[in-house]
């Protein structure tokens, strides 16, 4: 009896344990505070796999909510993928959202240009970025499909279900990459070795033989 209680808490353990991995997985979202100044740019990247969605809200913090922001808190936003492409840009905005799907895996960036200005001023940008599992509007897609919470629960333990499993099989990947970059290096270091193993045996014959011709030349031998 005392057997199968302690197997029983140490089930509920496990899926608690798991729960709470896959929440953490599922919780891919970044919400920050950038401080700019006029004239300066900052920049936030992150790393996103092909084809997952990614959604990015900003907005310059207005410390005065009863007055306009002033011309000098407008700012120059753009986000672009690793190689280059820009997948989103707005000019003397004081607020946008961007939302695409990767098209290609690597680091997005995302910079926040405040243009140059006299005198210069400073202000803050709120930023969240989301991607992956976190960046779907799940309660539009409940509304939608008319399912309860608990459904869209599942909905989301599912998808994180797939997020892990593409994240093991890139990783099962980049180790077999690294295994191989390890073993292409220690095969060239093995050649280099051997090479100047044989540069050295060359260059200390060459030295015996002119020694020796040398003290043949001054009749020493």
């Amino acid at each position: 009896m005392d057997l199968r209680s302690s197997t029983r808490k140490f089930d509920h353990i496990t899926t608690l344990i798991l729960i709470i991995t896959m929440v953490m997985v599922m919780r891919r979202g970044e919400s920050m505070r950038l401080d700019l100044e006029s004239g300066t740019t900052k920049c936030v990247s992150d790393d996103i796999k092909i084809n997952y969605m990614t959604v990015g809200t900003y907005s310059v913090v207005n410390s005065n909510e009863a007055h306009h922001l002033p011309a000098s808190h407008k700012i120059h936003v753009t986000v672009a993928s690793p190689k280059g492409h820009t997948q989103h840009h707005a000019q003397n905005v004081e607020s946008g959202k961007f939302l695409f799907t990767a098209v290609e895996t690597g680091d997005y960036t995302t910079c926040f240009i405040a243009p140059a200005f006299r005198p210069p001023a400073k202000f803050a940008v709120d930023f969240e970025w989301k991607s992956g599992v976190e960046a779907k509007d799940w309660t539009n897609i409940a509304r939608r499909g008319q399912i309860n919470m608990l459904e869209v629960e599942v909905s989301k333990l599912l998808d994180v279900t797939d997020s892990i499993h593409d994240e093991m099989f890139l990783l099962r990947e980049r180790e077999r990459e690294m295994q191989e970059l390890n073993r292409s290096t220690n095969w060239k270091m093995a050649g280099l070795s051997v090479f100047s193993l044989l540069v050295t045996l060359s260059v200390a014959g060459i030295q015996l033989w002119h020694l020796k011709s040398f003290l043949e030349r001054k009749k020493l031998l």
